[in-house]
């Protein structure tokens, strides 16, 4: 189960699969303005950093068609790329890869076009490659198994491509006959742990038992696992780990009851112009996916859509081409 077309790119349109549909219904949208990707991007159909980054990929070369198309000039055309790139703000992969591609339009729509599947095509091999030294490295770490898991968020093929990161690092794993089972939070907002990861386990026939996000660090701290494994949004210079909110939470338990925490990323996900964590833009979203159904009307929520942990915390980052003790980047 490696979801070819979680995103892909057909006839001058994004297709992806709808997340936001996901367990209960697999639908594909089809995607062929500026508006409607922004839209499947701040709505969270399309989510996951690596994703998301090969998303934006493909949304410069779809505004690219769409302006020859409809006659924009370049600072229209620089502006509906902005809007691309802005769309999630935490996470660096959409922006980063943006501006890679942007960069071919000068060389033209075919290049543009080529520069932007192949962001798509590498974002799968490299969660493979992150998924082959995670297993390794837990492996090391924490005895041959079988190893039982917590992990955070969604991180498998739908965020990531291929096999993803820390869902990548635990079918590494299963695979090698080394995983015991896997604890599950179910992560807010919009509970992408108990929608998203247990669809995927279940699909791979991978033991597990969902949790609600506050008994996580409890679970941990009565030895339920062997080691925690996350993705990230964004690293920043000094190891600092932006992920999905209740991360940090995970890392102090971890720290507490003396095993590791590790962080499954690729290397684009590293961010050097960002020198720590205090720097990293934090997405707030709508009050009602806190608040629906079941608060009174007229509450207002805290929902923060991510949290920082401290490099001091993360016992490795693992990324397509090395092994970070301590998490912090050269």
């Amino acid at each position: 189960m490696d979801h070819p077309d979680v995103l892909a790119w057909r006839d001058g349109h994004i297709e992806a699969l709808d997340q936001t549909a996901l367990p209960h219904q697999v639908r594909t949208l089809r995607i062929g303005t500026v508006d409607e990707l922004v839209r499947a991007i701040t709505s969270l159909a399309i989510r996951g950093a690596p994703v998301l980054g090969a998303a934006g990929a493909l949304g410069v070369a779809l505004a690219v068609r769409q302006g020859s198309g409809e006659g924009w000039d370049d600072t229209r055309l620089a502006a509906e790329i902005a809007r691309i790139a802005a769309a999630r703000p935490t996470a660096v992969n959409l922006s980063r890869e943006v501006a890679a591609v942007a960069a071919r339009i000068g060389d033209g729509t075919a290049a543009v076009e080529g520069a932007a599947l192949a962001v798509l095509e590498s974002t799968g091999a490299t969660s493979l490659r992150i998924s082959a030294r995670g297993a390794e490295y837990l492996l090391q770490a924490c005895g041959d198994g079988p190893l039982r898991v917590h992990t955070h968020c969604n991180t498998g093929a739908l965020a990531c491509l291929g096999w993803g990161t820390a869902l990548g690092v635990i079918r590494a794993l299963h695979v090698a006959g080394a995983l015991s089972h896997v604890i599950v939070d179910e992560t807010r907002p919009l509970l992408q742990g108990a929608r998203l990861t247990c669809w995927e386990l279940g699909q791979l026939g991978i033991e597990h038992q969902l949790a609600c996000d506050g008994a996580a660090p409890f679970l941990i701290s009565q030895g339920r696992a062997d080691a925690v494994v996350v993705g990230a949004d964004r690293i920043a210079a000094n190891g600092d780990v932006a992920n999905k909110i209740g991360t940090y939470s995970l890392a102090l338990a971890a720290r507490q009851a003396g095993i590791p925490f590790v962080v499954a990323a690729p290397e684009s996900t590293i961010d050097a112009a960002t020198p720590s964590g205090a720097a990293i833009p934090i997405e707030q979203r709508a009050d009602e996916e806190v608040t629906a159904p079941a608060a009174p009307a007229g509450t207002r929520a805290l929902n923060l859509a991510f949290d920082i942990t401290p490099a001091e915390l993360v016992t490795a980052v693992v990324t397509e081409e090395r092994l970070i003790p301590g998490g912090r980047p050269a």
